[in-house]
């Protein structure tokens, strides 16, 4: 066929894509920024440890094993997973741990113990979320939702009332449940979509299926190796990757893109380009103005998911009190919410979570060692300075120690914070945004930024700023309908 295209950004959406388009026929080259490839999901190493720096939860496995299969892969193929078990643990307080069993009937008799005749509920509950994560899956997020016309089909109107799209989320689980423990561990899911529970349409129950019914996972090595195994297959595919190339400008004329510049004084033309990069910065920094599909009123009006204080710390000694993921719910999940979401600023009593995968994983920190990530949710677009991240070091720092019951900082071997800043300065994040924009009711499907540019012909997106939206999964999936779209326009074999 002999058309080209180009790819910006090797996050999982841009590998994604890039693996579909060269299977489709096209001739791909990916350009990155970062002299590693995987985007937020880069990995690094310091003093003996090996540190994700960004996803950290393996959740939808199906989803993994059906973008491998489409080039006659699967996933052990490439890494090895392990189901964990607890999925995780949640503290509420001072010897006030949830372990969250990976067992249904296990599950099920913890909700019973927390609150008597929940069982049954949750089986109700998790019913009605299988039914949503099986249309989500099947008739919503493999859309481009270039229009609302792409779902006025009898099957999905008739389907609309029993999704909950017009329902809040916090409505379907406390009409249900009682137990303030029992709410929390429901509706946390949400935080990866980057909304409140009040504002998140129930539809997106479909997380707690895909947290208890499909299970939390691991690939040994670290997420990390899920970015290998697509650069693996990528170079299998033909597809060339350019690391340490940023794409600094993107020449158009008559409503067609007719090359790419880069800072290192490079040029590229192609037929089509991906935009994988951060959706903002391509329209606003990259784009004239005349080429851009939405102006800067447009996109300060998004409601962003949240940014993210983090800190990659290496311990010379075993923290037994943790399990892999933990999430620290010992302040008050609202108040935190709203210093996210209504009224913007850093947090008084943050909510955080630690993951330690050298409970699961002893090739990520030395022998007797405990590999830390610690994160915190934050409002995107906050000011950040040296002196915020160590205030919040200490802490959380405080918290974790008083539920280790051990010191922990004295024996703190390496420690890097990573926030806003960095969040710009190494994928030019809108606002320094980690998770994209939040999953709210006004900007779910075809109210999200559009996969095309309505102005350039041969300009597309993919990514956590356009459909489905954020998290892994959905990255993934959204290459995969970029390539679809591409190749449907473009001449190519590809069917999503």
């Amino acid at each position: 066929m002999g058309k080209s295209v180009i790819v910006i950004g090797s996050g999982f959406a841009g590998l994604s894509a890039a693996c579909n388009l060269a299977a489709a026929g096209f001739e791909v080259t990916v350009l990155e920024k970062n002299d590693t490839p995987g985007g937020r999901a880069r990995q690094f190493q310091a003093e003996g440890f090996t540190f994700d720096m960004g996803p950290s939860w393996y959740w939808m496995p199906d989803v993994f094993e059906q973008f491998f299969a489409k080039f006659g892969k699967k996933v052990s193929d490439y890494y090895d997973l392990v189901r964990l078990d607890p999925s995780y643990a949640v503290i509420f307080g001072d010897g006030d741990v949830m372990q969250v069993p990976a067992g249904m009937p296990e599950l099920e008799a913890m909700f019973e113990r927390y609150e008597p005749g929940s069982a049954v509920l949750l089986r109700k509950f998790l019913e009605e979320a299988a039914y949503k994560y099986k249309v989500g899956m099947t008739e919503f997020v493999h859309k481009p939702s270039d229009s609302i016309m792409e779902f006025a089909d009898r099957r999905i109107l008739a389907s609309l009332f029993r999704l909950q799209m017009f329902s809040p989320l916090s409505k379907q689980v406390r009409g249900l449940f009682k137990n303030k423990k029992l709410v929390d561990l429901l509706e946390f899911p949400v935080l990866f979509l980057g909304a409140r529970p009040e504002k998140t349409p129930a539809l997106y129950s479909l997380m707690n299926y895909a947290d208890m019914s499909l299970g939390t996972w691991y690939p040994m090595g670290g997420m990390y190796k899920i970015i290998e195994a697509m650069m693996a297959l990528a170079q299998e595919l033909g597809v060339q990757v350019k690391l340490g190339t940023e794409v600094s400008r993107i020449h158009t004329s008559g409503g067609h893109v007719t090359r790419v510049a880069t800072k290192n004084g490079l040029e590229f033309r192609a037929d089509v380009i991906v935009g994988g990069a951060d959706y903002h910065h391509i329209e606003t920094s990259l784009l004239d103005a005349p080429a851009r599909n939405y102006s800067d009123r447009y996109w300060e009006n998004r409601t962003m998911a949240p940014s993210s204080l983090l800190w990659y710390l290496g311990v010379n000694k075993r923290i037994d009190k943790l399990q892999h993921h933990n999430l620290f719910f010992d302040e008050d999940f609202g108040v935190h919410a709203r210093e996210i979401y209504e009224d913007p600023k850093w947090p008084s009593k943050p909510l955080f979570y630690v993951s330690a995968p050298s409970r699961t994983d002893a090739s990520v920190a030395p022998e007797g060692c405990e590999n830390l990530f610690i994160l915190i949710p934050v409002a995107p677009g906050l000011e950040d300075t040296p002196e915020v991240r160590e205030h919040y070091y200490n802490m959380v720092m405080e918290r974790l120690e008083r539920h280790a019951g051990q010191s922990i900082r004295d024996t703190v071997v390496y420690k890097r914070s990573y926030a806003h800043a960095d969040f710009v300065s190494d994928y030019n994040a809108f606002k320094g945004n980690a998770y994209g924009l939040a999953n709210t009711l006004m900007q779910t499907a075809f109210l999200k930024p559009k996969m095309r540019n309505s102005k350039v012909d041969n300009l597309f997106y993919t990514g956590q700023l356009t459909v489905p939206g954020p998290g892994v999964p959905p990255s993934l999936i959204s290459g995969q309908v970029v390539a679809g779209e591409i190749s449907r326009r473009f001449g190519g074999s590809y069917k999503v």
